[in-house]
């Protein structure tokens, strides 16, 4: 499939005329003569091609005059994997619009975060999505106003307010020009499903594209678990979260066909928050069909892409905190960085209550981390320089790992701290900056991986080999990676 910026017509008509589900998310089909938009797979008979238009965003839709489909709904279609694979100016806008940013700061803040002016921003979205930035959170707000509206017993004007609507009315009208039905009308065609047990939660289903292999994804998270801010328990994985307004604690179970969420929130406002970082810690929006070709095509890959696959990079909530659990995991086993972290969130996390047990705190923030003595923390001495510095640094705001960096400019300054070598920076990029192209050629298991599968073991003719494999050599990672025994590579019991 194209960029969203150059829609093929005729490869959009055939993708919708064989209702193909991998395009989801990448383009929206508006139908001329009922003005109703949809997802290309919606199971309805297609319409006439010259009857179907086509838009790279459901604001741009929106903004034009279309309803969303009541069949296919598809303002729920997974994200466009255009946002995951691309460090640009209108990439870093859009996962700062999914991170509720415009809701809270506005256009202006979003320009600030960027670097650019609000001009500058507002074109450059406009060009590429069809919608600039206000657009495109007020369809981010509809979506989260219909979530809350399917599977809570939430009076309306609390989802109203939840959903970053600034009045009633704004969301009533919102809601019934987006979705042709009035919030009450919604809710009466929700399946009915059971109340949640505990104040303040929810369960959704997250979706994907298939295929998706959880068994990497989700026993990584659970061999590096930090007691106390995760856990896998009834077969799903558990952890805490730190929102804009407040708390929350997730699980996240896999299922067939999407990936089961519950979360429980201390503010309802965090809800569009939380729900874009669980599918960023999962890669929910990834595009495994274009990646698994393309690591396909070498035919020492081959074999471990055939064997499982749509295998996605497990990322993180919070990149602050992952660029301190990989200091901690530096030159260490997995259990060792376990009880390192462990330590340091008894010490200096914040407390929370989990209704359902298990978990007892939120990872330490970097303004916390700041003011620990060195002395108290059981590592050698240059290691304890590289953690003092890394936190201090992100404490100050001179080093910002937010998914709105620029991943070039945020690996140069991580490697200009000290003890801080290419396999870190390139851990980090992988996991918390999304860089889908990271690679790390001196990794011990990338390198007995490498020479099992008949590939170059040495770091620079692995390299070299792996040119071929971009901009997916994170994922070539992941499959590497699967061929040993190491519990991150099995899906727990």
């Amino acid at each position: 499939m194209q960029t969203a910026t150059h829609l093929d017509r005729e490869h959009c008509v055939r993708a919708v005329q064989s209702k193909d589900a991998r395009f989801d998310g990448w383009f929206f089909t508006a139908v001329l003569t009922t003005r109703i938009y949809c997802r290309p797979s919606c199971p309805v008979v297609p319409p006439k091609p010259e009857n179907m238009t086509f838009y790279p965003s459901a604001a741009a839709c929106q903004q034009a005059g279309f309803r969303a489909c009541k069949r296919c709904r598809p303002d729920t279609s997974p994200g466009s994997p255009e946002w995951n694979q691309r460090a640009d100016l209108v990439a870093r806008a859009m996962r700062l619009i999914a991170d509720g940013v415009v809701d809270r700061e506005g256009v202006p803040g979003l320009a600030a975060r960027l670097g650019y002016s609000t001009r500058q921003v507002e074109r450059q979205l406009l060009a590429e999505l069809g919608a600039g930035p206000l657009a495109l959170a007020r369809a981010q707000r509809a979506q989260t106003a219909r979530l809350l509206i399917e599977t809570s017993a939430l009076p309306m004007a609390e989802i109203a307010f939840a959903a970053g609507f600034s009045s009633i009315r704004t969301f009533n009208d919102t809601v019934r020009e987006v979705f042709a039905l009035s919030p009450s009308e919604l809710r009466a065609k929700a399946p009915r499903s059971s109340p949640a047990n505990t104040p303040g939660t929810l369960t959704l289903r997250l979706p994907f594209r298939a295929p998706l292999n959880p068994d990497n994804l989700f026993g990584h998270l659970a061999a590096t678990a930090v007691p106390g801010v995760e856990e896998w328990r009834d077969g799903g994985y558990r952890r805490t979260l730190r929102l804009p307004y407040g708390h929350g604690i997730v699980s996240l179970a896999p299922r067939p066909d999407h990936i089961a969420c519950r979360l429980t929130l201390g503010d309802l406002r965090d809800l569009t928050v939380a729900i874009s970082r669980c599918r960023r810690l999962l890669d929910l929006d990834a595009d495994p069909v274009a990646v698994d070709d393309r690591l396909r095509a070498d035919p020492f890959l081959a074999p471990l892409v055939d064997k499982a696959p749509g295998r996605r990079v497990p990322r993180t909530v919070d990149e602050a905190e992952f660029a301190v659990r990989a200091v901690l995991g530096q030159q260490v086993s997995t259990a060792a960085a376990r009880t390192h972290a462990a330590r340091l969130v008894t010490a200096h996390g914040k407390p929370l209550d989990d209704p359902e047990g298990g978990l007892t705190h939120l990872f330490p923030s970097p303004e916390a981390l700041a003011g620990v003595d060195p002395g108290t923390l059981a590592m050698p001495r240059t290691r304890r320089t590289t953690f003092t510095t890394l936190v201090r640094q992100l404490a100050d705001g001179t080093l910002h790992l937010g998914v709105e960096s620029d991943w070039s400019e945020a690996r140069a300054r991580l490697l200009a701290l000290p003890g801080f070598g290419p396999w870190t920076v390139d851990v980090i990029a992988m996991r918390a900056l999304g860089d889908p192209d990271a690679f790390l050629p001196t990794d011990l298991g990338i390198r007995r991986a490498a020479a099992e599968s008949g590939l170059p073991a040495t770091p620079a003719a692995l390299t070299a080999r792996a040119e071929t494999w971009r901009p997916w050599r994170a994922y070539a990672v992941q499959y590497l990676w699967a061929t040993d025994s190491h519990p991150i590579n099995f899906l727990p019991v």
